[in-house]
């Protein structure tokens, strides 16, 4: 099989914290739910699909999430699980946005083929925040969950104001694979490039 092309991030950046007094947390038949009644989670600007999310402020929710689905701009889905929890009103809760995972990508594990080898290239805005990570997760489940996602060993890029660009190569028949950014305060990833 000919080696494949695959955008993992297209154009992804930074989200400013959201605070709210009403945002609270219910869990129901499996659905882990983050809602306000007023404060904007998603929509322009804010947070979407797959953005890594640390809550503070709340008394059994402080903890780092990932966004499943937008149900509104005022409800999202997360993959963890949430513990029940209404807002009171006064105690300022802060959703801050701290990363993000790519959507996943077949590997060479997915086609059966033997070799296993993939190529990534990382581009980044020169405003991209110094200690910010990024790397390549795989995952040898066929309908992968959070947990069963795990750091394929060098491929992380850490980034800095001098370098802008890097690439890793790595081998493994990993049924998916795909990114992850951890700790961004501030900056642009411009594209996440995948061969396999």
């Amino acid at each position: 099989m000919a080696q494949t092309s695959t955008t993992l991030i297209a154009t992804k950046a930074h989200v400013t914290t959201i605070t709210g007094s009403d945002i609270s947390f219910t869990a129901t038949s499996g659905v882990n739910t983050i809602k306000s009644t007023s404060t904007v989670l998603s929509g322009a600007g804010k947070l979407a699909v797959f953005d890594l999310i640390t809550v503070t402020g709340t008394t059994n929710n402080n903890s780092t999430f990932t966004v499943k689905s937008i149900v509104s701009t005022l409800e999202i889905t997360v993959e963890q699980i949430v513990t029940a929890e209404n807002s009171d009103g006064s105690t300022s809760v802060s959703l801050d946005h701290t990363g993000f995972v790519s959507d996943k990508a077949k590997g060479d594990g997915y086609y059966s083929q033997p070799d296993g080898v993939h190529t990534v290239a990382y581009q980044v805005s020169a405003d991209f925040n110094a200690n910010a990570t990024i790397k390549i997760q795989g995952s040898l489940a066929t309908t992968p969950a959070e947990d069963d996602w795990f750091d394929v060993s060098g491929t992380t890029f850490t980034a800095d104001t001098s370098t802008v660009t890097s690439s890793a190569n790595f081998t493994g028949n990993y049924v998916w694979v795909r990114s992850k950014a951890q700790s961004v305060t501030a900056g642009t990833v411009n594209s996440i490039l995948l061969n396999s």
